[in-house]
Protein backbone atom coordinates (compact mmCIF):
# COMPACT_ATOMS: atom_id res chain seq x y z
CA UNK A 1 0.00 0.00 0.00
CA UNK A 2 1.36 3.15 -0.81
CA UNK A 3 0.57 6.39 1.43
CA UNK A 4 1.44 9.86 0.62
CA UNK A 5 1.81 12.58 4.09
CA UNK A 6 0.42 15.19 2.10
CA UNK A 7 -2.22 15.55 -0.96
CA UNK A 8 -3.90 18.27 -2.27
CA UNK A 9 -7.48 17.69 -4.59
CA UNK A 10 -6.50 18.28 -8.00
CA UNK A 11 -8.94 18.19 -11.86
CA UNK A 12 -6.93 14.96 -11.97
CA UNK A 13 -8.52 13.43 -8.76
CA UNK A 14 -11.48 10.86 -9.74
CA UNK A 15 -12.25 9.95 -6.16
CA UNK A 16 -11.63 9.80 -2.78
CA UNK A 17 -12.81 7.28 -0.57
CA UNK A 18 -13.36 5.97 2.61
CA UNK A 19 -11.91 3.43 3.88
CA UNK A 20 -10.68 1.62 7.46
CA UNK A 21 -7.23 1.52 8.31
CA UNK A 22 -5.90 -1.83 10.75
CA UNK A 23 -6.95 0.32 13.76
CA UNK A 24 -10.45 0.95 12.15
CA UNK A 25 -9.62 5.24 12.15
CA UNK A 26 -10.93 6.08 8.80
CA UNK A 27 -8.50 7.10 6.12
CA UNK A 28 -8.66 8.22 2.26
CA UNK A 29 -8.10 5.92 -0.98
CA UNK A 30 -7.48 8.50 -3.26
CA UNK A 31 -7.66 7.71 -7.32
CA UNK A 32 -5.91 9.88 -9.46
CA UNK A 33 -5.12 9.17 -13.18
CA UNK A 34 -3.45 5.80 -12.72
CA UNK A 35 -2.16 5.77 -9.09
CA UNK A 36 -3.91 4.91 -6.24
CA UNK A 37 -3.19 5.52 -2.57
CA UNK A 38 -3.67 6.65 0.71
CA UNK A 39 -3.79 9.52 2.84
CA UNK A 40 -4.18 9.94 6.51
CA UNK A 41 -7.50 12.02 6.29
CA UNK A 42 -11.02 11.44 6.16
CA UNK A 43 -12.11 12.70 2.84
CA UNK A 44 -14.59 15.40 4.28
CA UNK A 45 -10.92 16.90 5.36
CA UNK A 46 -9.23 16.76 2.28
CA UNK A 47 -12.46 18.08 0.13
CA UNK A 48 -12.84 21.03 2.78
CA UNK A 49 -8.78 21.44 2.78
CA UNK A 50 -9.77 21.51 -1.29
CA UNK A 51 -12.30 24.40 -1.14
CA UNK A 52 -10.17 26.08 1.03
CA UNK A 53 -7.28 26.34 -0.71
CA UNK A 54 -9.74 27.87 -3.91
CA UNK A 55 -11.34 30.37 -1.28
CA UNK A 56 -14.19 28.66 0.40
CA UNK A 57 -14.97 26.00 2.75
CA UNK A 58 -17.07 22.83 1.98
CA UNK A 59 -19.28 24.63 4.13
CA UNK A 60 -19.73 27.66 1.91
CA UNK A 61 -19.47 25.37 -1.31
CA UNK A 62 -22.61 23.23 0.03
CA UNK A 63 -24.48 26.83 1.04
CA UNK A 64 -23.08 27.95 -2.16
CA UNK A 65 -25.32 24.78 -4.01
CA UNK A 66 -28.58 25.68 -2.11
CA UNK A 67 -28.33 28.74 -3.42
CA UNK A 68 -28.08 27.97 -6.88
CA UNK A 69 -30.24 24.75 -7.46
CA UNK A 70 -31.88 23.93 -4.24
CA UNK A 71 -30.13 20.96 -3.07
CA UNK A 72 -29.59 20.94 0.65
CA UNK A 73 -28.88 17.41 0.93
CA UNK A 74 -26.12 14.93 0.22
CA UNK A 75 -25.28 18.49 -1.98
CA UNK A 76 -22.97 18.10 -4.80
CA UNK A 77 -20.15 20.88 -4.87
CA UNK A 78 -17.73 22.65 -6.97
CA UNK A 79 -14.02 22.86 -5.58
CA UNK A 80 -13.20 25.03 -8.72
CA UNK A 81 -15.74 25.47 -11.42
CA UNK A 82 -12.91 27.19 -13.72
CA UNK A 83 -10.83 23.54 -14.21
CA UNK A 84 -13.90 21.55 -13.93
CA UNK A 85 -14.05 20.15 -10.12
CA UNK A 86 -17.09 19.01 -9.10
CA UNK A 87 -17.74 16.78 -6.85
CA UNK A 88 -20.52 14.60 -4.51
CA UNK A 89 -21.06 12.92 -2.04
CA UNK A 90 -21.72 9.24 -1.76
CA UNK A 91 -23.77 9.50 1.54
CA UNK A 92 -24.11 12.40 4.38
CA UNK A 93 -21.15 14.43 4.25
CA UNK A 94 -21.08 13.74 8.55
CA UNK A 95 -21.08 10.36 8.31
CA UNK A 96 -17.22 8.90 8.22
CA UNK A 97 -17.52 6.57 5.67
CA UNK A 98 -18.75 9.30 3.18
CA UNK A 99 -16.66 9.27 -0.30
CA UNK A 100 -16.38 11.94 -2.67
CA UNK A 101 -16.48 11.21 -6.64
CA UNK A 102 -15.45 13.75 -9.38
CA UNK A 103 -18.24 13.97 -11.44
CA UNK A 104 -16.35 14.56 -14.54
CA UNK A 105 -14.29 11.80 -14.43
CA UNK A 106 -17.45 8.84 -14.77
CA UNK A 107 -17.39 7.47 -17.78
CA UNK A 108 -20.08 4.14 -16.70
CA UNK A 109 -22.48 3.10 -13.52
CA UNK A 110 -22.45 -0.47 -13.53
CA UNK A 111 -24.86 -2.34 -10.85
CA UNK A 112 -22.57 -4.91 -8.72
CA UNK A 113 -23.71 -8.34 -8.50
CA UNK A 114 -24.82 -7.84 -4.83
CA UNK A 115 -27.12 -5.27 -5.49
CA UNK A 116 -26.13 -3.70 -2.42
CA UNK A 117 -23.10 -1.13 -4.00
CA UNK A 118 -22.60 -0.16 -7.26
CA UNK A 119 -19.11 -0.10 -9.60
CA UNK A 120 -17.90 3.64 -11.52
CA UNK A 121 -15.58 3.29 -14.47
CA UNK A 122 -13.66 5.99 -15.04
CA UNK A 123 -12.57 7.39 -18.08
CA UNK A 124 -9.33 5.96 -18.06
CA UNK A 125 -11.17 2.51 -16.99
CA UNK A 126 -10.24 2.81 -13.69
CA UNK A 127 -12.90 1.48 -11.24
CA UNK A 128 -13.98 1.27 -7.86
CA UNK A 129 -16.81 -0.31 -5.87
CA UNK A 130 -18.42 1.86 -3.44
CA UNK A 131 -21.68 0.39 -0.94
CA UNK A 132 -23.94 2.95 -2.24
CA UNK A 133 -27.02 1.53 -4.55
CA UNK A 134 -27.30 1.61 -8.45
CA UNK A 135 -30.26 4.21 -7.66
CA UNK A 136 -28.90 6.63 -5.49
CA UNK A 137 -25.69 6.86 -7.72
CA UNK A 138 -27.78 7.57 -10.70
CA UNK A 139 -29.48 10.20 -8.59
CA UNK A 140 -25.83 11.84 -7.26
CA UNK A 141 -24.82 11.87 -10.60
CA UNK A 142 -27.93 13.56 -12.55
CA UNK A 143 -28.31 16.57 -9.07
CA UNK A 144 -24.53 16.64 -10.10
CA UNK A 145 -24.94 18.13 -13.35
CA UNK A 146 -28.32 19.87 -13.02
CA UNK A 147 -26.50 21.89 -10.38
CA UNK A 148 -23.12 21.91 -12.88
CA UNK A 149 -26.01 23.46 -15.83
CA UNK A 150 -27.20 26.30 -13.30
CA UNK A 151 -24.09 27.16 -12.43
CA UNK A 152 -22.35 27.60 -15.72
CA UNK A 153 -25.62 29.19 -16.71
CA UNK A 154 -24.62 32.10 -14.32
CA UNK A 155 -21.41 32.44 -15.62
CA UNK A 156 -22.37 33.16 -18.88
CA UNK A 157 -25.51 35.10 -17.72
CA UNK A 158 -23.23 38.65 -18.14
CA UNK A 159 -21.62 39.11 -21.55
CA UNK A 160 -18.25 39.85 -20.94
CA UNK A 161 -16.54 43.37 -21.79
CA UNK A 162 -13.46 43.96 -23.59
CA UNK A 163 -9.98 42.82 -21.07
CA UNK A 164 -9.66 46.38 -20.80
CA UNK A 165 -12.72 46.68 -17.95
CA UNK A 166 -10.33 44.74 -15.95
CA UNK A 167 -7.16 45.75 -16.02
CA UNK A 168 -6.33 48.48 -12.84
CA UNK A 169 -4.71 51.42 -13.66
CA UNK A 170 -1.66 52.44 -11.56
CA UNK A 171 -2.14 54.96 -8.81
CA UNK A 172 -0.04 58.17 -9.30
CA UNK A 173 -0.67 61.03 -7.06
CA UNK A 174 -1.06 64.35 -7.92
CA UNK A 175 1.69 66.71 -6.97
Amino acid sequence: MLWKEHFEVTPFTQAVVAEKDENGKTVSFVMEGNEGFYVNSTPKKLIDQACKYFGSSLRGRQDGTKDVSGITHKAPIAIDPVSGMYFFPTTSPQHNNCSWISHTHIDQVKRAKDDMSTIIVFKNQKNVKLPISHGSLLNQIQRTAQFRYKLTERFHAYPKQGSYDHVAEPFVPST
